[in-house]
């Protein structure tokens, strides 16, 4: 449950298991009196819910005689063990988020040291790649120093080896991810390394498209946008939170940059990358968060005209710095109408903003058959949480290669299109 990131340790987990000749299930009700294991997500309020949610719905199925045991694992139990333990004595067994290792020794399956090994859950054709873990930021509002710790990477020549055997297996699309991946390497090598990372895995034969995801703007390496402008495989995406463009409220939330600071940010990413598609996620409702502040988020929204945008509305989350040292004081109500306000700008830009793809022709990666569409994206969107590009099923194409395809209408979400050429030649 929850994030990409949790996806790649479960990846890790289902390869331990399968190696060692247990049969691995998604659904528990596959499983037949098996051992249901959760991955949890302790982020904000609604991913703790669900995970809540999920254990408990599992310990139902063992009371009833349908599961053997119930592991849970992950972030929630990372932060919360002692409590989780105290409410939810049906679990056999707590893990958290670092530990799972002594998971496959409590289960009598001896570890294989070769970290790079990954069952792949995602299409085949694309894959997630952690370069880290942790956080050093410590945002008012935020978790995940409390659960991560401190920000360590992942040495350059691991990372790069894990992507050069996903190639080998037909891996073509890398998600790149980490909770702050711009300051990558810092502990290291002394320096923000993402830029010389990046140009690295761009000479990994096989290697089609590189995305982006998880930058900070305070300290912000442009070195990095040197490296998506010259590189064809580098798609031109950068996912970063910018939270708000306030001075106060950006102050209190410890963001350490200023509104003029994003500003020329945002115009420097235009300017050194053309077409660059920015993601972000903002947040409404944060303490102390007056009307007039929220306003000026709105119009700026209006002015960056983000391509792709998330928003979500503050929740406490005992322990951080703004719990400890702020009254939760806007109301649930005016943080929802100033949510769906903020989503409403947003999508009428999104709208515009797809509007302008029709008659273009754009390169695109065929995901699955669905329906009476093959369903694919461009190099402006990721997995899930993007849009999607909608091509008949008349037409003969190949899930995981990639089509110039002419898009001919587009909506708030997605767009449509027809190919214009037989499977595109790669890059190598």
């Amino acid at each position: 449950m929850g994030c990409s990131k949790n996806l790649v340790d479960s990846e890790c987990l289902l390869q331990q298991f399968r190696e060692s000749g247990f049969q691995a299930f998604h659904n528990p009700e596959e499983l037949h009196g098996g051992t249901a294991i959760v991955n949890t997500c302790g982020f904000i309020a609604d991913a703790k819910e669900e995970s809540v949610n999920m254990i408990l719905e599992l310990c139902e199925e063992k009371n009833a005689g349908n599961l053997e045991k119930v592991i849970v694992m992950g972030c929630l139990s990372e932060r919360y063990l002692t409590e989780l333990r105290q409410e939810i004595p049906e679990v056999d067994r707590f893990y958290g988020k670092f530990n799972w290792k002594t998971l496959l020794n409590d289960l009598k399956i001896d570890y294989d040291t070769d970290s790079f090994q990954r069952n792949l859950t995602t299409s085949g054709h694309y894959a997630y790649i952690k370069i880290g873990e942790g956080c050093n930021r410590h945002c008012a509002y935020c978790a995940i120093p409390l659960i991560t710790k401190h920000h360590v990477s992942r040495p350059m020549e691991d990372i790069l080896a894990e992507m050069q055997r996903l190639a080998d297996t037909g891996v073509t699309e890398f998600q790149i991810i980490e909770q702050e991946l711009t300051d990558y390497g810092r502990d290291l090598y002394g320096r923000p390394s993402i830029a010389e990372l990046v140009r690295a895995m761009t000479q990994i034969k096989g290697v089609e498209w590189i995305r982006l995801h998880y930058a900070y703007p305070h300290d912000f390496p442009l070195d990095l946008l040197d490296v998506i402008r010259n590189s064809p495989k580098v798609c031109n995406y950068l996912d970063i939170a910018l939270q708000h463009i306030n001075d106060e409220v950006l102050a209190r939330m410890r963001r350490h940059v200023t509104k003029a600071d994003t500003l020329k940010l945002i115009e420097e990413m235009r300017r050194r990358v053309p077409g660059i598609c920015i993601r972000t996620t903002l947040m409404v409702g944060f303490p102390g968060e007056t009307e007039e502040q929220f306003q000026e988020l709105v119009e700026f929204v209006k002015w960056a005209r983000f391509d792709r945008m998330g928003a979500f509305a503050y929740s406490e989350e005992e322990g951080t710095y703004a719990a400890l040292h702020y009254e939760d004081d806007v109301p649930a109500d005016v943080k929802q109408r100033r949510l769906e306000k903020l989503m409403q700008v947003q999508q009428q830009i999104s709208t515009q903003i797809n509007q302008e793809r029709v008659g273009q022709s754009l390169k695109t990666v065929i995901d699955r058959l669905e329906g009476d569409y093959f369903i694919g994206r461009t190099e402006y969107d990721s997995p899930d949480v993007d849009c999607e590009v909608l091509i008949p099923h008349t037409e003969q194409l190949e899930i995981g290669k990639y089509y110039l395809v002419k898009i001919t209408d587009a909506d708030e979400f997605d767009l449509y299109g027809t190919t214009l050429t037989d499977k595109l030649i790669l890059h190598e």
